[in-house]
């Protein structure tokens, strides 16, 4: 008789990644303690030792996971901001499923010392109101994905007994990307003139 394999130890990661895939695979709404000890082989009441404040712990760990960006400086501070925009719209496409954490959560943890960084890059590179045009970035990759992922059919459904549609990885389209990436180049103008 071949030996059990001994289960694998419970963690902070492998609650997240369990939680993600729920989120982006059944939506939001169908994410509990339950089923997420369901997911990783546990009683639920385990995942209050990595998470002791519950499920409001797991959504600001799920909004913080998505939206903590770092990226190396660029040449220009458009450079910085670009690749910064780029790589946010992609984490958040990664899991639209948590798209409304990202979008209602305020930024903490690692999440606001992301942001600081960013702040930093963006006014060493000589950016005069870098926590202002932050803000404004943030907000235009935030909206740009949310209607991204209202187009594209990604969005949970109205109720509970409506059928989930999974999103498509990564989804997304040639159109889409040229609409990001026109709106992106018009903002850094924008955001140079002031």
């Amino acid at each position: 008789m071949p030996a059990k394999r001994p289960p694998i130890p419970l963690s902070r990661e492998r609650i997240l990644e369990a939680a993600l895939h729920i989120a982006d695979s059944q939506g939001l709404r169908r994410l509990t303690m339950r089923r997420l000890g369901d997911a990783l082989q546990v009683e639920a009441m385990a995942i209050y030792h990595h998470l002791p404040r519950g499920k409001e712990a797991l959504m600001d760990a799920l909004a913080e996971h998505v939206t903590t960006i770092h990226v190396e400086p660029g040449a220009t501070w458009q450079d910085s901001a670009r690749a910064w925009c780029r790589a946010s719209r992609a984490a958040l496409r990664e899991h639209p499923g948590v798209l409304a954490l990202a979008l209602t959560k305020p930024a903490k943890g690692r999440a606001a010392i992301a942001i600081r960084e960013q702040i930093d890059q963006l006014a060493d590179a000589g950016l005069a109101d870098a926590a202002q045009a932050v803000r404004t970035l943030r907000a235009y990759v935030f909206g740009a994905v949310a209607v991204e992922v209202q187009q594209s059919g990604w969005a949970e459904p109205a109720g509970d007994d409506e059928p989930w549609r999974p999103p498509s990885k990564g989804g997304g389209s040639a159109a889409a990307d040229a609409d990001f990436e026109r709106g992106l180049s018009a903002l850094l103008a924008g955001l140079g003139t002031t």
